[in-house]
């Protein structure tokens, strides 16, 4: 794991967390709770390569 991939999640965090915590401000709260959920997909889109990797060394370390 790269310390880039957590730079970027934590840059998407604190966007994320600004952006609704204006929206909210706003009386905007549904696309608050919308722009929340994008932000929780998007991170874990990032972490899925990660996920496939690691399945992919626990094959090859168990010879499945």
């Amino acid at each position: 794991m790269d310390i880039s991939l957590i730079l970027k999640i934590t840059g998407i965090g604190i966007l994320i967390s600004i952006a609704c915590q204006i929206l909210s401000k706003s009386g905007r709260d549904e696309q608050a709770t919308l722009l929340s959920i994008g932000g929780i997909v998007i991170v874990m889109l990032l972490i899925l390569t990660e996920i496939d990797t690691l399945f992919s060394t626990l094959k090859r370390i168990f010879g499945l």
